[in-house]
């Protein structure tokens, strides 16, 4: 008899390749449209702080969990890497804010790093005034060059205080913290920030670090952590909303949302309704989990249920989802100004019931399982795939499920596909080509989609994965000190995208395509120049000193000689 394992893993195969006969495209992908995005709508590229900053005990910044977490030298990051320089952002700012004006951005959305801010997290005890300063300046450099800044207040770096005191995002008392670090923000920056989103991705942040583990602080609460941490997530987001609603909106006029990333979960037979139910199950328990409260005032009744159930089979009193109280619900409920969405690839969904006794886990709630399409193109990446029509299904689905918000895509991208020096990325330029037309197919569909933020503008610290992973529209050479950018290919074609507001003609987007990599090819020769070009800056600063040096103590000695003649 077979292992368990063995027959699962057949069983997956078999499926895999019936997909790959049975699903072979999609409409949606069948005709490229030509036109041209509304009037107004906004372009932007995106970063966060912990990712591109660096100086991370610099000016008065106090630790965060990632720097604990990648402080620990446990093989938790790949190549036990860490984001102590990163890309050196923090005294690169006017360099970077070049680099957003050649690509001609309308917004560029960046993240607060709370323990630069708040050393210790808490308002009451210390404020950084060199934090202050920092973003302050990086505020006004934007506003000078016509960028509107897009402000996020916490992408994953919460202060290690927190973690070590409270237990993070396990614990109620971080919503009235939150709560605080937001009024300071909205008191610092509001007078000339009008797009603020509370969290980035809280999905991941709880999932990952209070499930898996795979991120700071790096927890395995299987199957109660991460609803824990979300939970307070959420209150959270509702205190910095209200808080804005109540003391600020009236006099800055701007808008609070938040950032949900969720990839596209399509049915692998879309006559079987039990597929058609798990393909509804995985989008409720990735992207409803956070947005059905904000919007609808609760969870998404298939989570209550499925969770329930597993939890009652496992021997439980309560539900290992936490429950909102009536007033919480009505508090919740309506606390986003706009839906900023994260897209980046697409599954194909099937129901797969997982026994109860295998142990609380997110995965095992959902009874399902996620596989991919073999003739999908291939990025190099173990997770991403280029699948641009489930872009504009989720973005259908959003709009409809949520009630016709405004909408934000606040992250799309793809990482390299080789682990090398590329700025030819002509597979990223298609990437872009494919996703940012079907969300121009979305908006026809009536999609309110107000702006578009690609990810990202450097390439970065890629948290667990370190350095490997490239998304940027630069290129960082990260083994170089001064951490210097180069423009790929990509960078050229997302510019053009810009200028014409979408895609004007078949004639004129293939010139671009043809434009960047043309372009492409002769800053490859630059970098390939690069490492010559720092050995002679090397050596220009040792010799030209020593050479200058020696002039000098020659000159001297002839000088001495000279004058005792005369004597």
């Amino acid at each position: 008899m077979k292992p368990v394992w063995v027959a699962t893993l057949l069983w997956m195969l078999l499926l895999v390749s019936r997909l790959g006969a049975a699903r072979k495209g999609s409409p949606e992908e069948a005709s490229f449209y030509y036109g041209t995005f509304p009037p107004g709508f906004s372009w932007g590229v995106g970063s966060s702080a912990y990712q591109t900053e660096g100086a991370w005990d610099q000016d008065g910044k106090g630790p965060s969990i990632w720097d604990v977490f990648t402080h620990s030298g446990k093989g938790k990051v790949l190549g036990n890497e860490t984001a102590d320089v990163a890309c050196d952002g923090y005294y690169k700012v006017q360099e970077d804010i070049i680099l957003l004006r050649e690509l001609h951005v309308n917004h560029y959305r960046f993240s607060l790093s709370w323990p630069r801010l708040l050393p210790t997290g808490i308002r009451a005890e210390q404020v950084n005034k060199k934090g202050i300063e920092f973003y302050s300046d990086l505020i006004d450099a934007l506003l000078s060059s016509n960028i509107t800044p897009i402000v996020t207040l916490h992408h994953w770096d919460l202060p290690q205080l927190f973690q070590v005191k409270y237990g993070g995002w396990q614990n109620v008392s971080m919503a009235n913290y939150f709560r605080d670090y937001a009024n300071l923000c909205f008191e610092a920056f509001g007078d000339r920030v009008k797009h603020w989103i509370t969290f980035s991705d809280p999905r991941a942040m709880a999932e990952k670090g209070y499930e898996t583990g795979h991120h700071a602080p790096g927890l395995k609460l299987r199957g109660t952590g991460l609803y824990k941490a979300a939970h307070h997530i959420i209150k959270a987001h509702a205190e910095a909303w209200h808080s804005y609603n109540t003391t600020w909106r009236s006099k800055q006029q701007g808008l609070v949302g938040i950032s949900l990333n969720c990839d596209w979960g399509e049915p692998v037979d879309i006559s079987n309704p039990k597929d058609l139910e798990a393909a509804e199950r995985y989008l409720q328990f990735c992207l409803g989990w956070f947005a059905n409260p904000i919007y609808a005032g609760d969870y998404p009744q298939v989570m209550k249920d499925y969770i329930g159930r597993k939890s009652a089979e496992q021997g439980l009193e309560m539900s290992r989802l936490p429950v909102f109280s009536l007033q919480e619900k009505s508090y919740i409920k309506g606390t986003s100004d706009f839906l900023g969405l994260g897209h980046f690839t697409t599954r194909y969904i099937t129901e797969r019931n997982y026994p109860s006794r295998q142990g609380p886990s997110y995965q095992n709630d959902r009874d399902l399982i996620e596989l991919v399409d073999p003739n999908w193109p291939d990025l190099g990446s173990k997770w991403l795939y280029s699948v641009p029509w489930g872009f504009r299904r989720l973005l259908n689905f959003a709009q409809t499920q949520y009630g016709d918000p405004p909408i934000y895509v606040m992250e799309n991208g793809a990482s390299q596909k080789f682990h090398c020096t590329q700025l030819c990325d002509e597979w990223r330029i298609q990437y872009f080509k494919g996703y940012i037309n079907e969300m121009l197919k979305a908006i026809k569909d009536g999609a309110n989609i107000k702006g578009y933020t690609s990810w990202s503008l450097l390439d970065k610290f890629e948290w667990e994965k370190g350095y490997s992973d490239r998304y940027g529209f630069y290129y960082v050479e990260f083994n170089d000190r001064n951490k210097p950018r180069y423009p790929k290919a990509s960078v050229q074609y997302y510019k053009k995208i810009i200028i014409a507001n979408g895609f004007p003609n078949p004639r004129e987007v293939e010139s671009w395509y043809l434009k960047a990599l043309e372009t492409c090819s002769i800053n490859n020769q630059m970098l390939a120049a690069e490492p010559l070009l720092s050995h002679m800056q090397m050596v220009t600063e040792i010799v030209v000193p020593t050479v200058c040096s020696l002039c000098v103590l020659i000159t001297a000695v002839l000088l001495m000689l000279l004058l005792r003649r005369q004597s």
